[in-house]
Formats: C-alpha cells, structure tokens, sequence
C-alpha cells in the first residue's frame, strides 16, 4: 500500500453511448424481480442510436448549488434522494449532471429537498415535485428509488413535465399502463462491485468487509454487494486461498451515518478486517471514521471518493452526473420518447461503471490487469450474476473460496 496518496485527478470518464444494457451474464433485473420496485412488468428499453455527447470539461463544484432567476423560474429541478444534498456520493453525482447540463445549455436550475429528512414521506417527496413544477420545471430529476411513489402521482399529474428517475425504472399509472413522461435509468453495479472485490484481493487483503444502505432490500446497493462477493472469490479462486466477508446493512436503512454504525465497523477492524467497502451514501462518514481511528481502508461507492479520506483506496463508480446529462438533453432534443416508460440500464458496454485508476492505491494489481478484466465484461467472456439479493441471501449461496460472515 503507498504510504502517500496521489492527486486527486479527473474523475472517470464517462462519455457514454446510452443502449439498453444486458449488465453482465443475466438480464437486469425487472421491476418485479426487485423488492422495492413496481410488480408491474416493465416495457422493454428500446436502444438510442446516437452517441450520448460528451461531458463538459467544467467542474462541478465550481457550478453554484443555487442560482437565481428574473422571474422566480426553473427549468430543471432536482429532487434529492434521502441524505444531505453534498453527500460527496449518489445525491451530489447526481446534482453535478444537473448542473453540468445547465451550464453548458444555458438553463436554469434549482434542488428540492423533501421535508422532514431522512423520515421523508411519499407525500414529502410528491410536494417537492410539485413545488418544482409549479416553479418552472420542464424537467425533474429524482434521485433514488424511494422517489417510486411520488413520481406515480406526480408524472400522471403533470404530463408534460418529463421525469428522470435514477436509480430507478418504469413508473405505471393507476391502471398498469406505463407513464411515458419517466424516464428509468440504473446501473449494472454488480460490475463495479465485482471489479472492486477482484482488485484488493488480488492487492493481498483477506479479511474484508461490506456495509450497505437501504436496510438490505435496495436493489442498486444490493448488486454492489452480490459483485463485490463475487468478485473477492474469484480473486481468491485463482490465488489458491480463502477470503473472509462481514457483510451487514445494520444501522443503514436510511443511508445516514451513526455511532452505531461506526462502533459496529471499529469492531470489525479491531478483529482483523482490512478493508470495508461503504455502499450506502452517508454512511460513509461513520465507516471512514472507524477506519481512521484503527488503521484501517475503505472502498468508496457511485463516485471517486478518495479525495474525502486518506482511508479510501479505491472506489466502485457509476456514471451517475453523466448519465444525468445525457437524459436532459433528450428532454431538450426532443428525443425523450425513446427513454421515456421505459427501463434504461447502463453498464460496461456503455462506459457507464468503472474503476478510479488515476487515484486509487493499489501497487500489486496493476492497470492493465483492471483494463483486460474490463475488457473481458465488455465482450461477455466474463459474465457476472447480477441477481438481487435480499438481506441474508448473499451469505448462503456457494463459494468456492469466500466465508461471508452475515451481522
């Protein structure tokens, strides 16, 4: 391990060619086959046949979080996710797209956050949906998948506002028919997870640990998990030994940090566990804490989260601000139709998940390891189950050479 980190560079580009995505072996999973999504079937994404254009060169941070308007309106809204707006993960990737877009597009921009934070209700979320239509909003983009409901009432209200659901999938009215103003777009983070998992093992860690958010039944966090499980054991396959895994989603159900949460990992990393992979937004902050306090590493989750915590080697990324960008200008180029009611899922093939190799701090898996095992996705000669599993599944299916340890 490097005992100095490198500079922060650019974050992984994601200059996406938007298709529907397979996401590895399996189909991704339907909104029926995931817990917190809609038992109705999903219509079937048709692919877009132009290249997603490319991101612009500005820096996010260096965009205003709020701006104002002559006349009190804005065209593009953002509705966060559960969280802080500056999340330093899924909310503020999320947010950099808006931005990113409406700076470069001359477009005015503003976030809503729901009230009552973390405890936010459907009708919360419906109220700041609103609230941003009624002040201008030719577009909503909303964060995570807990937004379902709201976005039901919300798009059959306001048909002509176009609806971007990340993390998320096809939204049906009352009667089952698809809303055709959401837009569904997730990612195949099984594959980041997975590529995650492969390189520090082969860097040399053997005790690992996963801490995910969402309380155990969110999907996205939920294929991160599954991934990086996956990916730890094939590592420890070919280097002839055993890996161990904590793996919990206690204490983050709503994705915040907590005493409890960092206790539980200190612990962890007092008995021997090296590594901790934070896959739930804020809690983040408790599980980089617990590393520092006890000499420990983290693998940060959506974004490059090194430049956060010296504790961070490496980070499981999606290309959320991109992916972003590239909806909104369909909302604009009068292409939204081709997204719109249906299910959008973005992975390799698309350069849409990946690896931070400028940043992370690894020294005995090398870059050109991670470039042929990426390689390998693209051309599905390396497949990976993508399948959602709930709470404890991930501990009772097969390994060859993982002990996943369920808390």
């Amino acid at each position: 391990m490097k005992n100095s980190k490198k500079l922060l560079a650019l974050l992984l580009a994601v200059a996406m060619v938007f298709a529907l995505a397979a996401c590895g072996g399996n189909k991704a999973p339907a909104p029926s086959e995931a817990p917190d999504t809609p038992s109705e079937a999903p219509v079937e994404s048709q692919a877009p046949e132009e290249a997603a254009p490319e991101a612009p060169a500005q820096d996010a941070d260096a965009i205003p979080d709020t701006m104002t308007t002559d006349d009190g309106t804005y065209q593009i809204a953002f509705v966060t996710d559960v969280g802080v707006l500056k999340d330093k993960s899924f909310n503020q990737g999320t947010f950099d797209g808006v931005k990113l877009y409406a700076a470069a597009n001359d477009k005015s921009y503003k976030y809503y956050q729901p009230a009552n934070g973390d405890q936010a209700t459907d009708d919360d979320r419906y109220d700041a949906m609103k609230a941003a239509v009624e002040g201008g909003a030719e577009a909503v983009v909303a964060a995570g998948f807990m937004q379902e409901n709201a976005l039901k009432k919300a798009a059959a209200e306001y048909p002509d506002v176009s609806f971007i659901f990340i993390d998320g999938y096809p939204v049906n009215d009352e009667a089952g028919n698809a809303l055709t103003n959401v837009a569904g777009i997730s990612f195949c983070e099984e594959q980041p997870g997975y590529m995650a998992g492969y390189a520090v093992v082969k860097e040399g860690f053997e005790k690992l640990g996963f801490a995910g958010g969402g309380g155990g039944t969110n999907a996205a966090v939920n294929r991160y998990g599954y991934g990086f499980v996956q990916g730890a054991n094939a590592a420890a396959a070919e280097m002839g030994k055993t890996v161990e895994i904590n793996y919990t989603y206690q204490f983050g159900a709503n994705f915040s940090a907590s005493p409890e949460l960092q206790a539980l990992i200190a612990g962890w990393y007092t008995n021997g566990t090296e590594i901790v992979f934070s896959a739930g937004g804020s809690i983040f902050t408790s599980i980089t804490d617990a590393a520092a306090a006890n000499d420990g590493y983290v693998i940060g989750v959506d974004v490059d989260q090194s430049s956060q915590s010296d504790t961070v080697i490496l980070s499981a990324m999606k290309g959320l601000s991109s992916s972003v960008e590239w909806a909104l200008a369909k909302v604009y180029d009068g292409t939204f139709d081709e997204i719109g009611g249906v299910g959008t899922a973005l992975g390799a093939n698309e350069d849409a998940v990946g690896l931070p190799t400028d940043t992370w701090m690894l020294e005995n898996y090398t870059v050109e390891e991670y470039e042929a095992q990426l390689a390998a996705i693209k051309d599905g000669s390396l497949t990976i189950d993508n399948t959602v599993l709930v709470n404890d599944a991930v501990a009772n299916q097969d390994y060859s050479n993982v002990t996943v340890n369920y808390v």
